[in-house]
């Protein structure tokens, strides 16, 4: 007997309890054998798993693989074929190349899991929950994969869990409630008049409009998390990521959205003191319009050798060159061919942001939060410049500097929404966050590239502390592992986080 395989894995000894058989070969780089299923599910109390008898091999394998190949088979007499892909298999191969960084392609799962329902993902639990318990079995959960910190949404040797199956989006217009599968795209989503955060700040952050969560618990059971049913768990999920349960359903509020004003224009590097001076002079005024939403960006390609400014702007009322755009706008010199400004729809402008992301290439994203001052932000800029040139050489480079405003009008959703475990509100804003974005073509530069925006947002930080502008708050979707997301929301959300996790994951399966 193998410890606490008992249950799961056993060695052949002659004996014959087989109700139903069936083997199968099971080979890789590691390992060689047969495993027969011994199903005795129904037998008695005691025999209500699968059991798994290592007929052929080298007994010298170590434990862990035999649980692996546990964990393999006890998937694949629960769940279709389709549901399991295999390394060997071409759907394997297709998920994993479909990260958006290459970095996340390198992690190469056992097999990959692609339940179709909610009441699979659950079965998913009840199986392999035990195995994770006593350490023999690991899982990762990935949604779209577009976060690109390795590790975040798979995982080497264990079963990533694929979301993409999980779709479908249906719009109740008596409530204007859409409910949305985990592993939808914002385009289906936009496409029924949703609108959030990614666009505006009349609404809140994204977490803000989510007002029900359907999850599968540690438990294995399916509940909702909303305002009326496990409350705490719902505001815990406002911000508190994967480490409670699996998220396979948002239902989020949604409101018309008309024809809007907006685009991208690029200029070069002497206007950005200018474009950091308007945004900042934007955020402090007191009648700061709600219906504005701007970023501006520095960044060098080596495909065009140079450093360029990228504003993206955006008005969300029916005005044609509304005046409250014209800083961010209206810059020169600037590239014409490249203004983009225009009449638009929200789905027209989501594609069109969608583009500009890399994919397929590996990359690291950093972030951190100041409080909008143009010393402190000219500081963070000029950090940036310096590091720049210790990259600029590595192929395919991309590196770039973004600040993203939270404006008070956004801070202000948050509470009348519900709450959630950020640890932000109207008493710290106006904020900017800062991006840190880092695209290059080669893993043996990974080391090299990986630093320089390190060093950036240490550097940050330390220049905003000096001036009495920094703000804890890190961003968990932009997050590095060097960086400590939930740790930055503050000691009672921390302590609201871990009250949750106690109540719906006490034995800490996620």
């Amino acid at each position: 007997m193998i410890s606490s395989l008992t249950a799961y894995v056993r060695q052949a000894s002659g004996e014959n309890f087989v109700r139903k058989e069936r083997k199968v070969p099971f080979s890789g780089a590691k390992y060689d054998f047969t495993v027969v299923i011994h199903d005795l599910r129904g037998v008695g109390p005691e025999d209500q798993q699968p059991k798994v008898l290592i007929q052929r091999g080298d007994w010298s394998i170590r434990k862990q693989e035999l649980a692996r190949c546990a964990a393999f088979e006890l998937l694949s007499t629960a769940f279709p074929a389709n549901r399991i892909a295999r390394p060997d298999t071409d759907v394997y191969k297709a998920r994993i190349a479909s990260y958006a960084s290459q970095r996340e392609n390198d992690i190469s799962p056992m097999i990959i899991f692609l339940p179709e329902t909610t009441e699979e993902r659950s079965t998913f639990t009840k199986l392999i929950g035990p195995l994770v318990h006593d350490g023999e079995a690991k899982f990762a959960i990935r949604g779209a994969g577009c976060q690109p910190l390795p590790g975040c949404a798979n995982i080497e040797g264990g079963i990533t869990v694929d979301l993409s199956h999980l779709i479908g989006t249906t719009l109740d217009k008596a409530t204007n409630i859409v409910q949305v599968a985990a592993g939808e795209r914002w385009g289906a989503v936009y496409s029924t008049r949703c609108m959030t955060i990614a666009w505006v700040s009349l609404e809140g952050f994204i977490c803000d409009n989510v007002i029900n969560y359907e999850t599968v618990l540690a438990s294995d059971k399916i509940v909702n998390a909303n305002a009326h049913e496990n409350s705490d768990l719902f505001v815990s999920l406002r911000g508190g990521g994967n480490n409670l349960g699996v998220m396979t359903r948002f239902d989020l509020r949604t409101f018309k959205q008309s024809s809007f004003w907006g685009g991208a224009v690029s200029h070069f590097p002497p206007s950005f003191l200018s474009q950091i001076e308007a945004l900042v002079d934007e955020l402090k005024k007191p009648d700061a319009s709600a219906e504005t939403h701007v970023m501006i960006s520095l960044s060098f390609a080596a495909q065009f050798g140079q450093v360029m400014g990228l504003n993206q702007a955006y008005y969300t009322q029916e005005v044609e060159k509304p005046a409250v755009l014209d800083r961010f706008t209206n810059m020169h010199p600037q590239v014409d061919q490249l203004n983009s400004m225009r009449m638009t729809k929200l789905k027209e402008a989501a594609e069109a942001q969608a583009k500009q992301v890399m994919t397929g290439v590996r990359c690291v994203y950093m972030n951190t939060t100041l409080k909008p001052d143009k010393s402190t932000l000219q500081a963070a800029a000029d950090i940036f410049s310096v590091a720049l040139d210790k990259v600029k050489l590595i192929e395919g480079m991309v590196f770039s500097f973004t600040l993203q405003p939270y404006p008070l009008s956004l801070l202000e959703q948050m509470a009348p929404a519900g709450g959630n475990v950020l640890g932000l509100g109207p008493v710290d804003g106006p904020l900017v966050s800062v991006l840190i974005l880092m695209y290059w073509k080669n893993k043996n530069d990974d080391e090299t590239a990986v630093s320089p925006p390190r060093g950036v947002i240490e550097e940050i930080d330390k220049a905003a502390a000096a001036r009495g502008t920094n703000v804890p708050f890190k961003y968990l979707n932009y997050a590095f592992d060097l960086q400590d997301p939930i740790g930055s929301y503050g000691i009672k959300n921390q302590e609201k986080l871990h009250n949750a996790s106690r109540k719906y994951d006490p034995e800490g399966l996620f």
